[in-house]
């Protein structure tokens, strides 16, 4: 296995990983803060994490290259799931 395989293997598991994170996350979350936060439904985001996910368990085990136009959007999907909706979410449901 040359480097830049190994490369891609990483990013492949990395993506993977975050992704999985931010989908079992989003099952946990009440359905009534996705509206609340000004996001769409919690089965949205539930269907957009889990199509990531998807991607990225297919990615680790075809042990593609993590590019394109999916992988693109399954990045975007899981950093704005983790980055922005999931700390609104515990904001508002936390009590803070």
């Amino acid at each position: 296995m040359g480097l830049a395989a190994m490369i891609y293997l990483v990013l492949d598991v990395v993506l993977f990983g975050a992704a999985l994170w931010a989908f079992i996350d989003c099952l946990r979350r009440r359905p009534d803060a996705f509206p609340a936060i000004g996001r769409r439904s919690k089965a949205l985001w539930a269907t957009l994490t889990g199509l990531s996910a998807l991607y990225g368990l297919g990615a680790v085990l075809t042990a593609s290259a993590p590019y394109g136009l999916f992988a693109i959007a399954a990045v975007v999907i899981t950093a704005v799931y983790l980055l922005d909706i999931r700390p609104r979410i515990i904001e508002i449901t936390s009590g803070n």
